[in-house]
């Protein structure tokens, strides 16, 4: 009986200096990031048959497990992955917003002084020194351009560097984790209940950190190796065998990297819409906001330089020549060549280009064109529709978004695919072209006046001109000027003409017609089929004094240094509403796409707070099972000290008792 007294007390010396081991390892690792608390399973010994009745024979430990909740775990995964994104995403919009916030501040800036001084030139056409100030602000407005497209271009090279990082990570987290699936596997023993727990814990860790970077799921064999996939079920490590990810070059814009899944049998391409985590939130923040906030801003330079330079051109300047491009032209070959990428996998030679012709109308939004074998279909991202397109000459296909997809060379092959930016490159290229003070067209070339005797409301003026020169030298010389006389030939019907007013009926007329009442005339001039320099429009209701009675106006030479009809005109597309389907004011835009940012990064913020706190609450959840708590660790210190002295006791007991029966036998 003192035998098994004996072994009694040693056994549960030994189960208790093993639980006081256990119970010091929490304790020393309660500050160690990613431990899991340990427990020994303590079980009593099957107990001897011994008259009639089974004694105890003691206890032994059984297994040290981990505290591992595998729900709390996962739940606190997930939101590890969310927590990563929605963070990721309200920095980089926080930066984002900063630099919109100062540099569209600049841009409103130089635009409302390059607005007053076109005032000014308005005000005194002839001043050389307010021309000068024109021009030297017209380049501080396009040099703010270039800077912010610039700060866009720094904001996608950091964040592809920022992604080229991650998915180094993301590879070296992937080796590791097989290298701890094999020193698993190596340590696993199907006949026996321990874990190599520290393995254990150090795979959740890793597991954990990879869970930032992108969404995690993972699935555990028998023999305790765990088989890692992110994103929507992309195997990351099998097994042993570990995958990686990189970074390829995009196409068909090289600077849009995409990621792609590489093993020893190949690489496959990753939807990083669905990997989720800050991998995706940092290429969700460079193709969608970051492209966005390019677009508005190329858009606007795009209109600004078109309205600029379409007014400079309906003008003479002080040398009575037409006016100049004061900045790019935005269907300079660059530019329209730059608006269009081939794929690379094209098996054509087409070299296309992209020419806008009405800005307002203009989506900041890419397109794609693929050629079907017989002709080019258009697919717009935003909505998904499609469009197939008609030349409306030989190697011109119009479209209902303001621009032209011009075929320049080449032979198209069956499938080959393009993609549309429509604003590419109009902030980056944008540059001052006019030089001379002298060349800002402040004069109107020609100007209606109207008759004395006229008493309606009827009105004529001078639309759409084209060539201001070919104007003025058609109301000089023989033309002195031109007359314009209508009069209501029947109730709500005009009849106009007009002619030389030095030649006037019963000599031919220019031009000649009718309109109805509550509509409008408007006549090229010269009169067709030659090239149109200027148009007329009349409107309202010419209805003369008495029957047939005609209201006259006169078309006449208007150029003079004092002339500043066509600043006024310049100055007046500043509060133009061209933008936006013709809604928005240049400083309406701007304001809006500023806007808009914010209010991204200020829903971001939002998201990532809640982000924060789902974490905080899953993370506690799991440590509430998995964390050490010093307090009951300090208890089980006192209990299992107890239990080890009780035990010793036991022991001494035991001793006694044997040396008391070889006594008795001495």
């Amino acid at each position: 009986m003192s035998i098994n007294l004996y072994q009694t007390g040693v056994s549960g010396l030994l189960s208790a200096q093993q639980q006081l081991a256990t119970t010091g390892n929490n304790i020393a690792n309660v500050n160690t990031e990613g431990y899991t608390r340990q427990r020994t399973e303590q079980v009593a010994a099957v107990g001897n048959y011994n008259g009639g009745n089974f004694v105890g024979s003691g206890t032994y430990v059984q297994d040290i497990t981990r505290l591992y909740d595998q729900f709390s775990y996962k739940e606190q995964l997930l939101n590890k992955s969310n927590l990563g994104n929605a963070d990721s995403i309200s920095v980089d919009l926080n930066q984002l917003n900063e630099i919109m916030s100062f540099s569209t501040e600049a841009i409103r800036g130089s635009l409302d002084r390059f607005y007053q001084a076109v005032n000014g030139i308005a005000d005194n056409p002839n001043d050389i020194g307010l021309r000068n100030i024109a021009l030297s602000q017209a380049n501080v407005l396009s040099k703010d351009f270039n800077s912010l497209n610039n700060n866009f271009d720094q904001l996608e090279k950091s964040t592809n560097g920022e992604i080229e990082q991650m998915a180094s990570k993301i590879s070296q987290i992937s080796l590791d984790l097989a290298k701890i699936n094999e020193q698993i596997l190596q340590n696993k023993d199907l006949n026996l209940t321990g874990q190599p727990n520290s393995l254990l814990d150090k795979r959740d860790q890793l597991v954990n950190q990879l869970g930032e970077y992108t969404s995690v799921s993972t699935i555990e064999d028998t023999y305790g190796v765990m088989t890692v996939m992110i994103g929507n079920g992309a195997t990351l490590v099998a097994g042993i065998t570990p995958l990686t990810v990189s970074v390829e070059a995009g196409n068909p814009d090289p600077l849009q990297t995409k990621l792609q899944l590489n093993s020893r049998n190949g690489k496959v391409a990753l939807d990083a819409t669905k990997l989720g985590g800050a991998i995706a939130a940092k290429i969700e923040y460079r193709d969608e906001h970051v492209a966005n906030a390019r677009s508005e801003l190329n858009r606007l330079a795009m209109a600004v330089s078109q309205t600029l330079n379409q007014s400079q051109a309906k003008g003479l300047d002080l040398n009575a020549k037409q006016g100049l491009d004061i900045f790019t032209d935005i269907n300079a070959t660059n530019l329209q060549n730059s608006r269009v990428l081939a794929s690379s996998k094209n098996s054509g030679n087409v070299e296309a280009g992209l020419t806008i012709t009405d800005v307002s109308l203009v989506p900041t939004n890419e397109f794609t064109i693929k050629y079907d074998g017989t002709d080019y279909i258009m697919t717009n991202p935003r909505d998904g529709s499609t469009t197939t397109l008609v030349a409306s000459s030989p190697g011109v296909y119009p479209t209902d978004f303001g621009f032209e997809f011009k075929v320049n060379s080449g032979t198209p092959i069956a499938d080959d695919s393009f993609t549309l930016r429509p604003t590419e490159n109009s902030a980056a290229l944008m540059q001052v072209t006019l030089t001379d003070p002298k060349g800002i067209a402040a004069s109107s070339a020609i100007e209606v006046e109207a008759d004395d005797n006229n008493i309606s409301n009827g009105a004529v003026s001078i639309i759409n001109v084209t060539d201001p020169e070919v104007a003025r030298s058609f109301t000089k010389g023989t033309n002195a000027s031109l007359t314009v006389d209508v009069y209501e030939s029947v109730p709500g019907t005009f009849n106009y003409r007009v002619y030389d007013a030095a030649n006037p009926p019963p000599a031919a007329t220019l031009a000649s017609g009718s309109f109805a009442a509550g509509a409008t005339a408007v006549i090229d001039m010269p009169p067709s089929p030659a090239t149109t320099a200027f148009q007329i429009e009349i409107a309202g209701l010419p209805v003369g004094q008495g029957a047939l009675a005609r209201e006259k106006f006169t078309v006449s030479d208007a150029f003079g240094s004092g002339n500043a009809s066509n600043a006024s005109q310049m100055a007046a597309t500043q509060e133009q509403q061209i933008l936006g389907g013709g809604k928005q004011t240049f400083s309406q835009a701007l304001a809006t796409s500023t806007a808009e940012v914010g209010s991204s990064a200020s829903s971001a913020e939002l998201v990532a707070n809640t982000a924060q706190a789902l974490f905080t609450q899953a993370y506690n959840r799991n440590q509430s099972k998995s964390g050490v708590n010093l307090d009951e660790e300090a208890a089980n210190l006192l209990k299992y000290q107890q239990a080890y002295q009780a035990s010793s006791q036991i022991i001494s007991v035991a001793n006694t008792i044997f040396d008391t029966l070889l006594a008795a036998t001495r």
